[in-house]
């Protein structure tokens, strides 16, 4: 019986539930976070590797693409990944396929699961009911994403239309490399209380605490955990998050995310 391996990078969740129910749908399965083993990426115990990730900037996290430039994996294995998104898949799977190939690995499918979306910094949070539509729709997908990947089935990456490309162009591949540095915009008012949960959920230990406030340093994977997580809402994003409510999956706990 194949054993699988699901890496994912997730940040409010999304993209854990995602993985989780992909697990739970291929076992014998393990779930692992890119964050925890990104110094040494080993998934040479696994006959079919999951990658499950949001899409960033019309791409791929920075985390993930650093993550598949350099973890191990059989010849044999099946491959596939499964993007989150809330709007466009842009070229998250064009991305992770070119980077595997180049590495003499295939991808052999690339799938895109709408969830809520959790970009403050450019909308609202969704509503209650729309949220629930879209977890709805994502138990569909998911399961139908189960039954491709049991069959080792190759050739679907769900990507298309060339404003897809047009818009990964003009953001992705000309700002990818800003994002490190995007820290610079995060600020913590008054209702901060030294929790220090902010340091704990960023994934990459970008956040330092001085008399117990964060302070952002430059390697920022621009996914919003702390801002998202705080629980008096006291981290903001220059003055466009200034008022807006906060978004976690509800099925995932700030533990699952600080692991």
């Amino acid at each position: 019986m194949d054993k699988t391996g699901i890496y994912y990078f997730s940040a409010t969740g999304n993209s854990l539930v995602v993985a989780k129910d992909l697990a739970q749908g291929l076992e014998p399965a393990e779930l692992i976070p890119i964050n925890k083993v990104l110094s040494c990426p080993d998934a040479t115990a696994f006959d079919r590797v999951g990658f499950v990730f949001p899409v960033y900037m019309f791409g791929l996290p920075l985390i993930v693409a650093e993550f598949l430039k350099t973890v191990k994996i059989n010849p044999g294995a099946y491959c596939f990944s499964v993007a989150t998104l809330g709007g466009l898949p842009g070229r998250a799977h064009t991305l992770a396929k070119n980077i595997l190939q180049g590495r003499g690995i295939k991808l052999a499918c690339g799938f895109s699961v709408v969830m809520p979306g959790n970009y403050l910094i450019l909308y609202p949070t969704f509503s209650q009911k729309l949220q629930q539509g879209i977890f709805a729709r994502q138990k569909v997908k998911t399961s139908r994403i189960i039954d491709y990947v049991r069959q080792r089935k190759k050739g679907v990456f769900e990507e298309g239309f060339l404003v897809n490309y047009l818009l990964y162009k003009l953001l992705y591949a000309g700002g990818s490399r800003l994002i490190p540095l995007s820290a610079k915009g995060f600020w913590a008012t008054q209702d901060c209380t030294r929790c220090g949960l902010c340091a704990r959920v960023c994934p990459v230990k970008n956040i330092r605490l001085e008399d117990g406030r964060p302070l952002w340093l430059t390697n920022c994977q621009h996914c919003l955990a702390c801002l998202q997580w705080c629980p008096t809402e006291a981290i903001q994003y220059k003055k466009m998050t200034i008022g807006k409510r906060r978004y976690h999956h509800p099925d995932v706990s700030v533990c699952e995310i600080t692991g």
